[in-house]
Formats: C-alpha cells, structure tokens, sequence
C-alpha cells in the first residue's frame, strides 16, 4: 500500500467516454484541481459536471490529498467529465489498490463503450430510411 506521503512522482490515469480522452495525472497536495489549467469550477459549468469528476475523490476520502491535473480534449462536456472521472479512479487504483473495491463497485471503473452509430449510405441517419414510395 502507497500513501501519499510516499508518493513522490506523477501517477498517470487515461479516461475515455464517447470521443472525448481525459489524461489525468495525481500527486500529493493540498487539494487543487485544474483541467485544461483551469480550475475545475470554472471549466465545468453545470455542478452535475463536478459532481461527476470528484465522485472517485469523495469515495475513497483522498479530495484534499492529492493534486489533480486534467488534460481533456475531444467530444463534449458531459463525456469530458466522465472520462476525468474514469481517469481519475485508475489513477487512485495505482496509488492504493485498496480502494479499487469501492471504485468498482460504484461503477467508475468501468469503460462505457457506448458511442454514436455511424450513418450508412442509403439511409438518412444511422438507422432511419428514406421514405418509401410505392409509385
């Protein structure tokens, strides 16, 4: 078991959900939390958005022992923010794998592979026709 005492470099954890990436970096600190070198209050608007990326803090009681550093590029703000939270729970799984139960359990461990279907040719959208006319 690491603490955080002991935990002198970066740990790393990558979070994806839809299009969106979300490269999450920890280490010992008094609590901030920046993505894209904003303050996470600022970046997300919505406090459902905050909610969701400190979800894993609040879990394992770790909000004011780590610093938190979020790069988050592509897809759109909701899939941004699950993707820091999947990030950020690998992430604490690396620092104490004790904590990966409770994670796990809550489902922040877990890829949602969903993503948008792709359109096909013939068709309007993914799944929908043209309108069909017998004459």
């Amino acid at each position: 078991m690491t603490t955080a005492t002991q935990l002198a470099a970066w740990v790393w954890g990558t979070g994806r959900r839809k299009t969106a990436v979300c490269r999450v970096r920890l280490r010992p600190g008094a609590g901030l939390f920046t993505v894209n070198e904003q303050p996470v209050d600022k970046y997300f608007s919505l406090e459902q958005h905050r909610l969701t990326v400190r979800r894993p803090l609040q879990l394992t009681r770790s909000a004011e022992r780590f610093d938190v550093y979020v790069n988050a590029c592509g897809g759109g703000i909701m899939g941004q923010a699950e993707a820091a939270a999947l990030g950020l729970a690998r992430a604490l799984v690396r620092v104490d794998a004790a904590w990966e139960k409770t994670l796990r359990d809550e489902g922040l461990l877990t890829r949602d592979a969903r993503a948008v279907e792709r359109k096909k040719y013939g068709h309007k959208k993914a799944r929908k026709e043209f309108q069909f006319s017998k004459r």
